[in-house]
């Protein structure tokens, strides 16, 4: 009697041992699972070609997943400018939509694509990318202190004008071309994304 009543004590300890574990582990796990969660909601994110577009993710990591900027992507990948742009930075890119580049004369994105035109290509692509983490508001006190028109220099070297026309703001390239900012202020990690339905050019 007494080694049964010995055994039935031991039982009754070692499955209240277990369940305060199951209790302890279902705990962690659900305070995890919260935490996530808050992060997810935490986490400002702009949605961009019917994906969101989250401030944790590089521009690459962020670009690939855009509906409307597939054009831009393959131009990337094909000017071997994929490291650069998943780098550290900061960057300011202003990202042309696929029907920014469909806007361009006939063949030129085609032709752009062509291996013996990669210096070409990487040229009018880093024309799009400005160092430095530069917002909307950034670039409303560079065009205020410009008197209304402010001037940046390219990773591509050139220069790009920036002005406001009305609450929209509005690029022009060397050849006097113009784009509207579509979306502002996409964060990433690595810089800032403005989405823009022009692509803009350089004098090459």
């Amino acid at each position: 009697m007494y080694l049964q009543s010995l055994i039935k004590k031991n039982k009754n300890i070692f499955m209240k041992q277990v369940k305060k574990l199951f209790f302890v582990a279902l705990t962690v796990f659900f305070v995890n699972a919260s935490f996530a969660q808050m992060d997810n909601i935490s986490e400002k994110t702009v949605m961009v070609g019917g994906a969101a577009m989250y401030p944790s993710k590089n521009i690459v990591e962020n670009a690939v997943n855009s509906k409307d900027h597939t054009t831009l992507v393959a131009a990337v990948k094909a000017a071997g400018l994929v490291e650069t742009l998943e780098s550290k930075g900061p960057f300011t890119v202003f990202a042309p939509t696929n029907s920014a580049f469909a806007m361009l004369p006939a063949g030129t994105v085609d032709n752009l694509l062509k291996p013996e035109n990669k210096a070409s290509l990487t040229t009018v692509l880093t024309y799009h990318v400005v160092s430095g983490r530069l917002g909307s508001a950034d670039l409303a006190k560079l065009i205020k202190a410009g008197n209304g028109t402010a001037e940046l220099k390219t990773v591509a070297g050139g220069k790009l004008w920036v002005m406001m026309k009305g609450k929209k703001i509005i690029l022009k390239d060397e050849k006097g071309g113009m784009a509207t900012v579509t979306i502002k202020d996409v964060n990433q990690s690595n810089g800032v994304i403005h989405v823009i339905d022009h692509v803009v050019l350089p004098n090459m």
